[in-house]
């Protein structure tokens, strides 16, 4: 399978004001698929922190980036702003069926803004900062991933 990271987009979780609670949720949903989930990070909503840790996890062996938080309509958050500066093409496709299925559970599924793409051989998916709604949304996409990834790595065209 493919390696994965998982990056936390919050202040408050940076600063230890709560524990952050989406970002376990992923890490596990992503293991049980099957992924080596080989990074995890908590990082402040700033726009330069998130590029700049895109850009790291991108340049390694990381096949999967997934982000949660920082989608929402707050000044802060800037996690769909920093992910268009680094993803090289757009897979707008995995976005919007993300809101699509989460819009059948709740008519806020809308506001987020997340968006996702392909930088180099890393696919970037941002997912809101609920544990809830970051689950779900992960969840809805997971089965087709691995096909993605696959073609992304040239095994199967």
């Amino acid at each position: 399978m493919y390696t994965a990271a998982v990056i936390t987009v919050s202040d408050r979780a940076y600063e230890g004001i709560y524990e952050d609670q989406a970002g376990p949720v992923v890490r596990d949903l992503l293991k049980d698929a099957g992924y080596d989930v080989v990074k995890e990070v908590i990082i402040p909503d700033e726009k330069n922190k998130i590029i700049e840790t895109l850009l790291r996890f991108s340049e390694g062996q990381i096949a999967l980036i997934v982000t949660a938080g920082g989608t929402g309509f707050s000044k802060r958050d800037l996690t769909p702003e920093a992910t268009k500066e680094v993803i090289e093409r757009a897979t707008p496709g995995i976005s919007e069926y993300m809101r699509m299925r989460s819009s059948e559970i709740t008519p806020r599924a809308i506001l987020s803004r997340g968006i996702s793409g392909i930088r180099d051989n890393t696919l970037i998916l941002n997912l809101p900062g609920s544990p809830k709604a970051a689950k779900e949304n992960l969840s809805f996409v997971l089965p087709a991933l691995e096909h993605g990834l696959d073609m992304l790595y040239g095994k199967k065209e």
